[in-house]
């Protein structure tokens, strides 16, 4: 069930609107009542070396970076790439930076991501850009461009989106209907993307990770932000038949190539 609390201007925020959302968002992320946590670097070679090479690269946010766990293997991705190390070796290279918004990806890892030809490239963004009151048009661009890029490099792309951002205990209450609803919108054109391209693959968000983030606060670290190990499992759980199906198309476009 959603919080209560105003509902702020829905499509486009009149400036004084804007103003006292990114006041509010930045009160928030220096709480001093509560703690911060270090960026991880969730990289890492996973099975055995003689069996078939699996890479897989990801671009983003702090989805992949994952303040506030422990246990790197615990990060949904790791838990992801580590099932398909039974049978592949399995190199997993993030170049996910915290706070990562759609334009920081495109300036600042796109190129890299391109340049190692990944089997299956992995997009994490739009939070930030939600939260920090970036024109949806303007991240729909955005993650077009960085889609069509990888979907040229790759013989896959998972495009993960976003559950909903009003459930984050950190925020001010009077925010969460206003990001419950640009959360959506930006999940949306995350969907809208994705089905513009024949081998991107969305994840499914708007189930089970919108209800378990509202129900079951120890899902969040201990920031009240981030996810903590039990969120990762969640967005695991989630993502499982998307990466699935990415995995699938890209072993047909390896298989195709040769």
């Amino acid at each position: 069930m959603r919080r209560a609390g105003p509902v702020l201007a829905t499509s486009s925020l009149p400036l004084l609107g804007v103003g006292f959302v990114l006041h509010q968002v930045r009160r928030a992320a220096h709480r001093p009542d509560l703690p911060s946590f270090t960026n991880h670097d969730i990289s890492a070679t996973l099975g055995d070396p003689v069996d078939p090479p699996l890479r897989v690269v990801a671009v983003g946010d702090s989805s992949l970076t994952a303040p506030g766990i422990a246990d790197l293997g615990d990060v949904w991705l790791r838990r992801l790439a580590g099932r398909y190390a039974e049978s592949h070796c399995v190199e997993l290279i993030s170049l996910g930076v915290g706070g990562s918004r759609a334009r920081d990806v495109v300036e600042g890892q796109l190129e890299a991501a391109v340049d190692l030809q990944p089997d299956i490239a992995v997009v994490t963004v739009g939070s930030n850009d939600a939260i920090r009151a970036t024109p949806v048009r303007r991240f729909t661009a955005d993650l077009e461009r960085i889609v069509s890029r990888l979907e040229a490099a790759a013989g896959a792309v998972l495009v993960l989106g976003m559950g909903d951002l009003g459930s984050i205990p950190r925020l001010p209450p009077s925010l969460r209907p206003y990001l419950s609803q640009r959360s959506s919108r930006f999940d949306a054109a995350c969907v809208r993307v994705a089905a513009a391209h024949p081998r991107t693959v969305k994840v499914h968000t708007r189930g089970r990770m919108v209800t378990a983030f509202y129900e079951d606060p120890t899902l969040f670290a201990g920031d009240q932000f981030h996810a903590s190990e039990r969120g990762h499992a969640v967005f695991a759980e989630a993502a499982a038949p998307a990466f699935e199906a990415a995995y699938r198309i890209a072993r047909r476009e390896r298989a195709a190539a040769g």
